[in-house]
């Protein structure tokens, strides 16, 4: 059975759980601009705090807690981290180029996530959707 139909299937018998605010989960890590840089953003010329969507590429680990974190409170969807990752809103960091590596990257991290929390948790059947904002 493919995914999609069982969550067809699964919305016409009962309520899902979509995830919560990955922004306001992510604030409560109080990440300075080196948090949002890693290691792979350190000479990057512009400010890149407040960048959440760079957090899959920079602070994976960040990420993957907040979604197990949701799934592990009872959600059956979880949202992509890439609210803002579209060029026109990357362009306030700089990053436009990086619109689809941030996508990739984020929606691989959830896909990634919701597979290890299925395998720990074999009777919860997880998934993913992506996140767009303005």
């Amino acid at each position: 059975m493919s995914a999609i139909k069982s969550l067809q299937e699964r919305l016409e018998k009962e309520f899902l759980i979509i995830d919560g605010a990955m922004g306001t989960m992510i604030q409560e890590h109080v990440l300075d601009e080196a948090g949002y840089r890693g290691d792979v953003f350190q000479a990057h010329p512009s400010p890149l705090q407040g960048c959440n969507d760079l957090l899959s590429i920079t602070q994976p680990a960040i990420i993957e807690g907040i979604h197990r974190a949701y799934l592990e409170a009872g959600a059956d969807i979880i949202e992509t981290n890439t609210f803002s990752s579209t060029s026109i809103a990357q362009a306030d960091y700089g990053l436009e180029s990086l619109a689809r590596e941030l996508n990739v990257a984020a929606a691989s991290l959830a896909r990634k996530t919701a597979d290890d929390f299925m395998r720990d948790h074999p009777a919860r059947e997880c998934f993913v959707a992506g996140a767009l904002g303005p």
